[in-house]
């Protein structure tokens, strides 16, 4: 009977697969409900939207659309919230979508199956595993249409915010010592800001960035820098000679003097030793032991755009320390009555959700909308957050599969545990 189960969940993963490579992004959901029917199996797929807020649900021709999920209250927001699988109560078991680890959604499965069989942790794993595929084709049908991203969005996007988000990275990528998680708002209307990263091997690269004004010319400015800083980069170059081709190129291209303030850091994951250039930029917030113990100060230099040239500054890490990128829109917000939001207040958030445990990614999606709902109404800037988790631990948390012995509610089952700790890293014994 086992040896039947298997090869039917078999067929059902060979048969999205095999139709992957012609998917239209329409296409996805009906083909993941023709695949499961076989098993008995329901899924409904959930994505979140741009605003991180609310989980809409990916139409299906045939079906009612069901309601969308708000992150805040349901089974389905807390599993894409704390990136883990969560029991709805009623059969049913919604499970995160991730491309890597960036977070996409929500997949909520439905199966006429005996307690048992959900208590056994086997059924758990295969669902895990199919929403694993479908982060990966969702990721690889959406540039096919626009299907997907009309899903994930309540009105409509400025050019200026179409163009740069074209440019980004995923908003979260990690390797198995370290996770980097990005957010920009207002996500509809983000003209001027931008963030960049690379890990390869040993060596973290991390880039936050800041174009003065706004709109689509803002936009154009933080593009043209963050390709010339990519680049330089992929030719070789090291902090000081990206810089340098920045300013050139921001001069070439924009006659009326407009500049772009940036942090450039790379870390050595071996080492802890962290190199960074700060361009007339916010200084980073450094975070030990879930508390912020001083900003970074050094390696100051006029804004990208103005020739300028210093030493790169240095710093060394702890294993488990945080590193926290932000713009100037984060900390200059400004309420009803003109009270800005100011550093500290973001100190005290970021502290307070570090001692929470929350995975990189859900603690900048709270930081963000801590912001927006300081000023109550649009933003008179952009707002970026950029976060850097030199930690084992920090990375496995940014993953979607079973973390055993966590307690996931009412109806789980224990698992088997990893070791919550950054012993892979280095710590250096100062701090």
């Amino acid at each position: 009977m086992a040896a039947t189960v298997e090869g039917r969940w078999l067929e059902a993963f060979s048969a999205i697969l095999d139709g992957s490579h012609l998917f239209q992004p329409d296409g996805l959901a009906t083909a993941v409900d023709a695949a499961l029917a076989p098993l008995g199996i329901g899924a409904t797929i959930y994505l979140v939207d741009e605003e991180q807020r609310t989980l809409r649900p990916v139409p299906r021709p045939g079906h009612p659309l069901p309601a969308p999920q708000p992150l805040a209250t349901t089974p389905a927001g807390r599993a894409f919230a704390m990136v883990t699988s969560a029991p709805t109560g009623d059969d049913g078991w919604c499970v995160p979508i991730v491309n890597g680890t960036d977070r996409l959604g929500v997949v909520e499965f439905v199966v006429a199956a005996d307690e048992a069989q959900l208590r056994d942790g086997s059924l758990r794993t295969r669902y895990e595993t199919l929403a694993g595929l479908i982060g990966h084709l969702v990721t690889v049908t959406s540039h096919k249409g626009d299907f997907l991203a009309q899903v994930r969005r309540s009105r409509p996007m400025t050019p200026a915010a179409e163009l740069l988000r074209q440019l980004l990275p995923p908003l979260t990528s990690a390797c198995e010592r370290m996770v980097i998680s990005a957010i920009l708002e207002p996500c509809y209307d983000v003209g001027g800001d931008g963030f960049d990263y690379a890990i390869d091997g040993a060596r973290a690269r991390i880039v936050i960035l800041d174009a003065v004004g706004h709109g689509l010319a803002a936009s154009l400015a933080c593009g043209v820098a963050m390709s010339t800083l990519r680049a330089v980069r992929r030719a070789g170059g090291d902090l000081r000679e990206q810089a340098r081709a920045a300013d050139t190129a921001l001069m070439e291209q924009f006659p009326d003097s407009r500049f772009v303030t940036a942090v450039l850091a790379e870390l050595d994951l071996d080492a802890g030793r962290l190199r960074y250039i700060n361009a007339g930029h916010p200084r980073p917030l450094l975070l030990r032991t879930g508390r912020v113990v001083r900003d970074l100060a050094a390696g100051r230099r006029m804004p990208l755009g103005v020739h300028d040239d210093v030493e790169v500054a240095e710093e060394d890490l702890e294993g488990g320390d945080r590193l926290l990128l932000y713009t100037d829109g984060v900390t200059e917000a400004r309420d009803a009555a003109g009270d800005q939001f100011g550093v500290k207040r973001l100190i005290d958030l970021v502290e307070r959700h570090a001692g929470a445990g929350l995975p990189a990614p859900e603690t900048l999606r709270r930081l963000a909308h801590a912001v927006a709902a300081h000023q109550g109404g649009a933003p008179a800037d952009d707002a970026t957050l950029v976060l850097a988790e030199w930690s084992p631990a920090a990375a496995r948390r940014s993953t979607p599969y079973t973390r055993r012995g966590d307690d996931h509610g009412a109806g789980s089952t224990p698992y088997t545990r990893h070791n919550d700790d950054d012993s892979g890293v280095r710590s250096s014994g100062r701090g």
